[in-house]
């Protein structure tokens, strides 16, 4: 992967038309704000742009998707945003694994795969990094291109509570928020409103909570059967691996996740003082300092004991 600036990534968008934009399986809001918002900036440059997902879109977020409706060509250029591996593509986006011109991304984890990439592992969000590349397209930054952009900060960032965010973070909102931003709606639905399946969901994981290291650790587990048996969605594990880092005491919070039966996708926060990226590293998965995640196939209980060993060791050397 070669580096590219800002200007200079904005220039390969301006240079070509019919762009996809991919974005990892499982979407959050990060990576469907930063598609959606650099989707609606191309379309208005007069382009046909398309962001595309191995899953569904949450239905939470149709106020975004449903501004902006599907296009349907042959692609000429693929654009990948918030996406660090290959390995995140899923099913569907497999045969763009080798034809991708240009990755946004702020994870430094990412492995660069590429033609040309502009990579700001410092930044709080993808959407942040796409903020001041469309404005070098030229395109006006208004309406669902606002509210998407917007999105992908507040939610990447706990809505401005990690360590992540920077001044520059808060500027670039505010920079969002004037150019029509619905900042409190999107708050509000982003972090005040669950779904009565979420809550029952909530309530049966926290059943499950485990305290190790003095309750310096906290760790709770979502199996399948508590997602047929509460009916939720895929959308409603939003919020939970946030749940036991929230413990008073609790330096490190893990969540497994029974995806199916035999597969696990465990998340991992973190305070400051250790590195949940380096956590999940040791399971071949990554992320941020604060926040990342990594996938197991075995059992619930090889998933468990597996975070937890990893979890241990990056405690034991962090000194805390």
């Amino acid at each position: 992967m070669k580096n590219v600036t800002i200007k200079e990534a904005a220039q390969l968008l301006l240079s070509h038309d019919n762009i996809l934009i991919l974005m990892h399986k499982s979407p959050d809001g990060d990576a469907i704000g930063s598609a959606y918002g650099l989707c609606g900036a191309l379309r208005d440059l007069g382009k046909k742009a398309q962001p595309v997902c191995s899953d569904p879109i949450p239905e939470k977020f149709s106020y975004i998707t449903d501004r902006l409706p599907y296009q349907e060509f042959e692609p000429e250029y693929i654009v990948s945003v918030d996406l660090a591996d290959t390995q995140l593509f899923g099913e569907k986006l497999e045969p763009y694994k080798d034809r991708v011109g240009l990755c946004i991304d702020h994870h430094g984890s990412n492995t660069r795969f590429a033609e040309y990439g502009i990579i700001e592992a410092s930044a709080s969000s993808c959407a942040q990094v796409i903020v001041p590349i469309i404005k070098e397209t030229g395109a006006e930054i208004r309406g669902v291109i606002a509210d998407a952009l917007f999105t992908g900060i507040t939610t990447d960032t706990g809505c401005f509570k990690f360590s992540s965010v920077s001044s520059e973070t808060h500027r670039i909102a505010a920079c969002l928020i004037d150019c029509g931003a619905q900042s409190a709606m999107i708050n509000r639905l982003m972090f005040d409103t669950k779904t009565r399946q979420q809550l029952a969901l909530e309530k049966q994981s926290l059943e499950s909570l485990r305290y190790f290291e003095n309750g310096t650790v906290a760790m709770i587990t979502v199996t399948a059967a508590m997602m047929k048996e509460t009916g939720a969605q895929e959308c409603d594990l939003d919020g939970i691996a946030s749940l036991p880092r929230q413990i008073e005491g609790v330096k490190i919070g893990i969540t497994v996740k029974e995806k199916e039966p035999g597969h696990f996708r465990m998340s991992v926060r973190t305070t400051d003082e250790v590195d949940a990226s380096a956590i999940c590293a040791l399971l071949g998965g990554g992320g941020h300092h604060a926040a990342a995640g990594c996938s197991f196939t075995g059992t619930k209980e090889e998933a468990e004991a597996k975070i937890l060993e990893a979890a241990l060791k990056i405690y034991s050397e962090s000194g805390t």
